[in-house]
């Protein structure tokens, strides 16, 4: 199981000074943030999305991505390709973060190039529920 789903943070979020709900705290991962449930690791995905949308104005998979996965760290560009290869999205259209149809495919796609295995979708559409409903 990757490092990932064993910590029930399908993104890979890195401990940070930000707190979502459903966060194990502290982390017994010296680098990454744990969470509750997978449900709760693919909220913290929507919200911090959503919050590169409201804070940054990142509003599409190459824009988003360039900040989720900065090359510094990632192939970012193969990261992109991967994202847009599954979701069918352009790497340029505009996303609206508050949309369950573009934003569940995308965190389907994002949580598979992190951990290597498809996404449980219906674990993403908890998510989404969980997102929307306590946020």
């Amino acid at each position: 199981m990757s490092r990932g789903l064993a910590n029930c943070n399908p993104g890979n979020i890195r401990r940070s000074s930000s707190h979502y709900r459903g966060e194990v705290r502290p982390s017994r991962d010296p680098d990454f943030k744990q969470f509750e449930s997978i449900e709760w690791g693919y909220r913290a995905i929507f919200v911090t999305l959503n919050t590169y949308r409201r804070k940054y104005g990142l509003r599409t998979i190459r824009e988003m991505i360039s900040r989720w996965a900065p090359p510094v760290e990632n192939h970012t560009e193969a990261y992109i390709r991967a994202v847009t290869a599954r979701t069918g999205f352009s790497a340029d259209a505009v996303l609206d973060t508050r949309l369950r149809q573009q934003m569940v495919p995308l965190i389907a796609a994002m949580s598979e190039v992190e951990n290597g295995v498809k996404a449980d979708f219906r674990a993403v559409e908890r998510g989404w529920e969980l997102y929307v409903n306590a946020t």
